[in-house]
């Protein structure tokens, strides 16, 4: 599966608890996951899924900060 990762400040289970209800309907369950533990709090979401202009908007909508970084 290809993904494409995501330099973001999703930096706990609160804040995974937060964007679970934006990610999901926007992604799929299961199709995406966050890093918490890398300095940058990847996100990684599955590419057949992803319309990055919307995923963008969404996270930042929620409050985040959210940075492409490169295909997988």
């Amino acid at each position: 599966m290809k993904t494409k990762q995501f330099k973001t400040n999703i930096n706990c289970s609160g804040c995974i608890a937060k964007i679970t209800p934006v990610l999901n309907p926007l992604l799929g369950e299961n199709q995406w996951e966050v890093n918490t533990g890398h300095k940058d709090k990847i996100l990684t979401v599955a590419l057949e899924n992803l319309d990055e202009n919307s995923l963008v908007e969404q996270v930042k909508t929620a409050g985040f900060k959210i940075e492409s970084l490169t295909e997988k």
